[in-house]
């Protein structure tokens, strides 16, 4: 959001005819989150700036709400605007009136790291001579050393290793400075922290700046690194070179590139003194097409000629070397798979988004949000295959039954991963948003599967119920305190697009509703709102036929929620239905306890009746 500041108007009309207390109040109150002074200071509004702070006694440390590149920052304090943005007078002016030089961002981002961010040298200096910790990181563990090498600026790295800069100090997740510019690719960076001490450590994944140079596709680094005498072992330039072959042909998609690299790491590995063979091989996997490690130097020019086979091999190394918990080994197996797709090669990559997903479900915590990711892109490419073949008429392979319930059971798995981790301790509020996406991405899987149900005792059919259970059996609810009914009935979750154009596609499906009640989904289930399933019908739904599938199962008809609707008052406004349906469902028990209700104090009713009371 940008802001456009009228000086004149602002001091005339606004601020000059009132009261002292009445101004400081006027400077100091927060807009969207934001205040004056932040405003002129990331906009660079100079006489603004001044005006508040010696006219009106705005405070120069109040923080608020500001946008850079698209991002919202919380918590900025004015000297950080300035200092991010580059205004080099307001910084001056900010801490001539008292700024704090370090103050901090709800991210623990200083106004010295938001000038590195941008290269600003003046301000970097202006801040530095002034007070700012070079050492100071924010949550991550960053430091301002490490963004600037990240973004390549190479006065303000030599300024701040003048000023003995940690060159070798570690982010939270285990990466230096050097892991920062060899992922970015600058190699005068990288020549200055090495003249500075700079070591060749390794971070949580276990990847040194090497490698990281390697895995981003960086050649001129990786050649660098390995042309320092006894920078780096022979093995270490052996892994490099290999790895970054695979990223030649999985992110460059220049074969002859990584063909180069690959006979480069084949002399390294046979013609040097000890021969260093590669590792015994692993065994084969059918994602990878069955697919072996080349160890015969003479067997790579072959590799030109069967391009698919080169690009298992880049996976099999990429594996092999990074291991299954780094991001990128799941990440290219996927990207393949998608690759594959767009061929309509579904079959190649339903097999490899498989493996990705089973190496994600045995590396990462519950709820991952690449995990997630990859439950999302399967929901979708059934989602599309089938309704490539209804909406089209076009033959594509169909989707089979037992690849969807495949799928299924993994989401299953996550869900109830996810509940056992969010019941053994303090649940953070992003893992009941993450609960709720991959519970949806389930019941999506669920509706596709449920389309055209089995025959009625048939090992599908009880396959298919087996599965559902297990879900609803976990017993998970949403942020909004629902069972997986209300997560379906909620207000028209939009993840899949248009979907298959076929009624019986419809999300949520009369089929799907029902498998869940026949495996013990509870209709009566309330949420923190009091909403039953069937309010949520109601509201977002008004269906005839799932209102009476829901009534069917036992819905209660005059349930009141904590807005004191009732089922028959929200449809009665909506569609007035025929008075006869209604009352069908109008029980004996039901009209007892509208009386018990309204009579009675609830005290006075059996413990084990005093539910079904105060629902009606």
């Amino acid at each position: 959001m940008e802001y456009e500041v009228n000086e004149d108007y602002f001091t005339r009309e606004l601020l000059e005819h009132r009261e002292k207390d009445e101004v400081v109040k006027l400077v100091s109150t927060k807009s969207h989150g934001t205040t004056p002074l932040v405003i002129a200071c990331r906009n660079g509004h100079y006489d603004v700036a001044e005006y508040l702070i010696e006219k009106c006694g705005a405070n120069v440390n109040q923080p608020g709400l500001v946008m850079f590149d698209g991002e919202m920052i919380e918590c900025a304090s004015p000297l950080w605007c300035a200092a991010a943005a580059g205004h080099l007078a307001l910084v001056k002016l900010l801490v001539k009136h008292g700024a704090r030089v370090n103050s901090i961002t709800q991210t623990h981002s200083t106004p010295l790291r938001a000038a590195c961010f941008d290269g600003h040298f003046d301000i970097v200096r202006f801040l530095v001579t002034h007070g700012a910790d070079i050492e100071m990181s924010n949550r991550h563990g960053h430091t301002s050393l490490m963004i600037a090498c990240y973004k390549g600026h190479i006065k303000i790295v030599k300024f701040l290793l003048a000023l003995k800069a940690n060159v070798n100090r570690k982010s939270k997740k285990g990466n230096t400075a050097l892991h920062d510019c060899a992922e970015s690719g600058s190699l005068e960076v990288v020549k200055v922290l090495i003249e500075h001490g700079a070591r060749m450590g390794v971070d949580s994944y276990g990847m040194s700046p090497l490698l990281t140079a390697a895995v981003t596709g960086h050649k001129h680094i990786v050649e660098y690194f390995i042309s320092i005498p006894n920078l780096v072992s022979r093995k270490e330039r052996i892994d490099a070179l290999e790895l970054l072959g695979a990223t030649y042909v999985d992110k460059k998609r220049d074969m002859m590139g990584a063909l180069e690299c690959w006979k480069q790491a084949m002399d390294e590995r046979y013609r040097g003194d000890p021969v260093i063979p590669k590792p015994p091989p692993s065994p084969v996997v059918a994602a990878y097409d069955f697919a072996r490690e080349i160890t015969d130097p003479d067997a790579l020019n072959g590799l030109l000629n069967d391009p698919d086979e080169m690009r298992m091999q880049a996976l099999v190394i990429r594996e092999r070397i990074l291991g299954p918990a780094h991001p990128d080994t799941s990440y290219y197996i996927r990207y393949r798979g998608a690759v594959y797709a767009d061929g309509g090669m579904f079959n190649r990559c339903i097999e490899l988004w498989n493996y990705a997903l089973d190496m994600q479900q045995s590396m990462l915590e519950p709820l991952d949000p690449m995990t997630q990711s990859s439950l999302f892109s399967f929901t979708e490419l059934f989602s599309f295959m089938i309704g490539r073949q209804i909406n089209t008429g076009r033959r594509v392979p169909p989707v089979q039954r037992e690849e969807l319930l495949r799928v299924f059971k993994k989401a299953v798995l996550e869900v109830k991963l996810g509940k056992q981790m969010m019941d053994k301790g303090p649940t953070r509020g992003r893992d009941i948003v993450y609960l709720d996406k991959v519970l949806l991405t389930t019941l999506h899987l669920a509706s596709l599967l449920t389309h055209e149900m089995p025959e009625k005792d048939t090992a599908e059919y009880t396959a298919l119920h087996q599965a559902l259970y297990e879900l609803v059996r976990i017993n998970a609810k949403d942020r909004n305190g629902g069972n997986v009914l209300h997560l379906v009935f909620r207000e028209r979750h939009i993840v899949l697009g248009a979907g298959p154009k076929s009624p019986t596609y419809r999300f949520p499906s009369p089929n799907l509703i029902k498998a869940l009640i026949r495996v013990g989904a509870d209709v009566t289930a309330t949420d923190m709102t009091d909403n039953t399933v069937l309010h949520l019908a109601a509201y977002h739904y008004p269906s005839l036929d799932l209102f009476t599938i829901l009534l069917d199962a036992g819905a209660h008809i005059d349930a009141v929620n904590k807005s004191g609707d009732t089922f028959e008052k929200l449809t009665w406004r909506k569609r007035p239905y025929d008075a006869v349906y209604l009352v069908k469902y109008t029980t004996l028990a039901c009209l007892a306890a509208r009386v018990v209700r309204k009579t009675y104090d609830i005290s006075f009713v059996p413990k084990n009746l005093q539910d079904f009371v105060l629902m009606h």
